[in-house]
This record gives structure tokens, C-alpha cells and sequence, in this order.
């Protein structure tokens, strides 16, 4: 398994598109206006920008760093968003890697804290890498990570 920032494999940014718009957008969206926001991550500023994960030459998920990700925390930026493995690939690592590399990226240009929005299911994964809760509304738990912390897989 490979990382790769989308700006150096622009042909991947219609399968990163279609799986985030299937996981989180359908029917709130259309496709399109993802394709036009990844299309931002392909810019020469250090962020916004989207990891790919490849197994081979093929795709094996995806995560964002953004500005905002969720209405309810409008003045948290930036975020760790739109984290997806394709269901074969689950519990092999991938997620894990494409989060804390996008941590240790975000970090690198001079970020301090991370924000995340997650499920109560998916909170615990997470939560073993150092992120902490710090509010919970409806179904969404809020997530921070502080730069303070050393980036290692739990």
C-alpha cells in the first residue's frame, strides 16, 4: 500500500468524488459539485488536500484535509474529513495510515489542532489515536488533535 497526495494522481479525482459522494452526499448533492471541490485540492497551496491510498495501481480510499466539515463547529478549521476504504480493503491498516499521514501533513505546514466530526461507532477509532471528544451533537461527536502529540498508529 502507497499514499499519494491527489495533486500527483489528478486521474484519481472522479473515483474520490463518486465514494465520498456514495458515503456521505447522496441525495444531499450532486456528484458535481464534489468533483469541483477535490478539483481545489489539486491547487499548489499546501491545503486543502486529499491522500489516496493504492494498493497496486488501485484505489483503496481516501482522506481530506479542509477548512470547515460541519455546520454545527462553523468556527473550527481545519478539519480531517470524507475518510473512506473501500470495503475490501477495511481492517488492514489503510484508514489508520491515510488519517495519521494527513495529520503529520496538516501538522508539518504549521497546523496546531485538527478537528474531526465522527459517529458514535466510529469514535473509538479515533480515540486510540489520540483524538479527543470535545462535544457531541445529534449523532456527531466533535474530535480534536493537538499537534503536541506524537502521530503513531495505536
Amino acid at each position: 500500500m502507497r499514499l499519494v497526495d491527489l495533486r500527483g494522481a489528478p486521474h484519481l479525482l472522479e473515483t474520490v468524488a463518486d465514494r465520498i459522494w456514495r458515503a456521505f452526499w447522496i441525495g444531499k448533492a450532486d456528484v458535481s459539485r464534489l468533483r469541483t471541490a477535490f478539483a481545489t485540492h489539486l491547487g499548489p497551496a499546501p491545503m486543502p488536500f486529499t491522500l489516496v491510498a493504492l494498493v497496486g495501481d488501485r484505489f483503496a480510499g481516501t482522506v481530506s484535509v479542509i477548512a470547515h466539515d460541519a455546520d454545527e463547529w462553523p468556527d473550527l478549521s481545519p478539519w480531517v474529513a470524507a475518510l473512506w476504504v473501500e470495503p475490501g480493503e477495511r481492517r488492514g491498516g489503510i484508514g489508520a495510515a491515510l488519517v495519521e499521514e494527513a495529520m503529520r501533513r496538516a501538522f508539518a505546514h504549521g497546523v496546531t489542532r485538527l478537528h474531526l466530526a465522527a459517529t458514535d461507532a466510529n469514535r473509538p477509532f479515533y480515540e486510540r489515536r489520540g483524538w479527543m471528544q470535545r462535544d457531541h451533537v445529534s449523532d456527531l461527536s466533535l474530535l480534536t488533535r493537538d499537534a503536541a502529540l506524537p502521530v503513531s498508529t495505536a
